[in-house]
């Protein structure tokens, strides 16, 4: 696990926000010199914090290392106000309004199974979740990936075999 000093946060923080940033603007806004963010970006890049070209962050390698996946089912009048609820849960990584079994998808990602858990009862405690299903994730096989999809756009093919 890599240990992230306040300027680390910052930077990573500051790429999430504006990928394009250029170290310059990137050095400006954390008050600290170019230098200063090249060889931390570097050192993130070589411990493997940063992937993806320096705007991805391995969550595992930084102490997040269990990840879920919920589905919840919840009261269809209460969808907009579970989605916020869900918005203001810093654990919740990422969430889709589903068809099928369920009604709502969310990536959760936690230190350890006891803070895991502890997100999934304040989940459960939001107004209009009637239950929740939880899968962890064991490894990571395919890190999320767009390229392959905007390959086939070169090849005039939107699908893929």
């Amino acid at each position: 696990m890599t240990t992230l000093d306040a300027v680390d946060i910052g930077l990573l923080l500051h790429l999430l926000r504006y990928p394009r940033a250029q170290i310059g603007e990137v050095a400006a806004a954390l008050g600290v010199a170019r230098n200063t963010v090249v060889s931390r970006m570097r050192r993130l890049e070589r411990r493997e914090v940063l992937r993806s070209g320096g705007r991805d962050v391995d969550l595992a390698s930084v102490g997040f290392d269990v990840l879920a996946f919920l589905t919840l089912e919840v009261t269809h009048r209460e969808l907009d106000a579970v989605v916020t609820a869900l918005r203001g849960i810093d654990n919740v990584l990422e969430v889709h309004e589903i068809s099928g079994r369920g009604d709502v998808w969310c990536r959760v990602a936690a230190r350890e199974t006891r803070d895991l858990h502890a997100v999934l009862r304040s989940i459960l405690r939001i107004r209009g979740v009637l239950r929740a299903e939880t899968s962890l994730a064991l490894s990571e096989q395919i890190p999320y990936r767009v390229q392959p999809l905007l390959r086939t756009l070169t090849k005039g093919d939107s699908t893929s075999a």
